[in-house]
């Protein structure tokens, strides 16, 4: 089976490891280099660079710089979106906005370290 990878820009690798880990979940697969880490949860694979480091993390023939941030985002799964918010919260995580519930399931948008998107998302109940 093969695994879905996203990759994006984190500002500190070694911070994005701890966030990754210890508040979502995700087992530490590669860390080859200080610039770059590859967690994965399940059959997702996230590929993190830093600024820089790599052939990702380069600038663009017209100069501009890859940054993190931004509003494109992965969305995991979570059996009870009220308790994974409450617990993310006391562990000093930052939401962009509350759970936010419709007819599809409850979704509600957290940042990692670095300012990147990451929705949170409960299916309703059937």
């Amino acid at each position: 089976m093969s695994k879905v990878s996203v990759r994006y820009i984190v500002d500190n690798v070694d911070e994005a490891i701890v966030f990754d880990t210890n508040l979502l979940d995700f087992h530490l697969d590669i860390h080859p280099a200080p610039g770059f880490e590859m967690p994965f949860r399940g059959d997702l694979r996230l590929l993190l660079k830093a600024p820089g480091a790599g052939g990702a993390g380069q600038a663009m023939p017209d100069g501009s710089e890859p940054t993190p941030g931004g509003w494109c985002r992965f969305q995991l799964d979570v059996e009870d979106l009220s308790a994974k918010v409450v617990a993310l919260r006391s562990a000093g995580a930052v939401f962009r906005n509350d759970i936010v519930a419709g007819n599809g399931g409850k979704p509600i948008l957290l940042e990692d370290p670095a300012g990147n998107c990451i929705e949170l998302f409960e299916a309703p109940s059937r």
